[in-house]
């Protein structure tokens, strides 16, 4: 019967935490930055050709500098991971009985006694590779970044904040008369944060109308704060 009830479990867990990130990131800037400022373009002008132009041109430079930012923490991260490897790498041949001693630190805070903590020290060891590994992780808490990391950020947050700006924009584009693009673009920004929140809570494993409700109130304020600024300045 427990066997059985083993068997029909099944484990489930997002394996993508990075790219779903990097998608919030692009996508969440894209919905508000565009809108705060075609929003307030659309208060000093009345029609709608400045508020296109200008709100493409910010979407152009918006997505180029988010993506770029993307690949230089990504960067960042891989060149950290190399530094600590290394002087990881370092410290297991100069100095083993201290790297061994931190290991055991490590299996003494997992609750083993001293008998296990000894043998399952000499076993890791044994295999420097795997030393070096145990110590990455364990001790510093590292995972080895993907080699396209950096690549794949860059291009996941700059493509998303270009979708996420088209959104609030694409009314002035269909729409010639300002305050009603404002109004049409109000409604699609709110709605596409809703669906947003939503798809983002089913694939991260939380409640997804909960992170619905979350992501359009959070990205709602914030570009109405946004709005409200770039209306003052205009």
């Amino acid at each position: 019967m427990e066997y059985t009830a083993y068997k029909q479990h099944k484990e489930q867990h997002f394996a993508a935490p990075d790219f779903i990130r990097d998608i919030v990131i692009g996508m969440s800037d894209g919905l508000t930055v565009p809108f705060a400022l075609a929003a307030g373009l659309s208060g000093a002008v009345s029609g709608t050709n400045v508020v296109v132009i200008a709100g493409l041109a910010e979407i152009a430079a918006g997505s180029i500098a988010m993506g770029l930012g993307g690949y230089l923490a990504a960067r960042t991260d891989q060149e950290h991971y190399a530094n600590e490897l290394e002087r990881e790498r370092r410290e297991v041949s100069e100095v083993p009985d201290k790297e061994k001693e931190e290991v055991a630190d490590v299996l003494r805070s997992w609750g083993l006694g001293d008998t296990d903590v000894n043998s399952a020290v000499e076993a890791i060891s044994k295999d420097p590779e795997k030393w070096v590994d145990f110590m990455m992780k364990h001790e510093l808490g590292l995972e080895e970044p993907e080699p396209k990391r950096a690549r794949n950020s860059s291009l996941t947050i700059g493509l998303s904040y270009i979708i996420g700006g088209l959104i609030p924009l694409s009314p002035y584009i269909f729409i010639h008369n300002a305050f009603s693009a404002l109004l049409i673009s109000v409604i699609a920004t709110l709605v596409a944060l809703f669906i947003f929140g939503y798809i983002k809570g089913r694939f991260t494993g939380s409640k997804p109308f909960k992170s619905a409700w979350q992501t359009t109130l959070v990205g709602g304020l914030a570009a109405g704060i946004a709005f409200l600024v770039a209306k003052w300045i205009s």
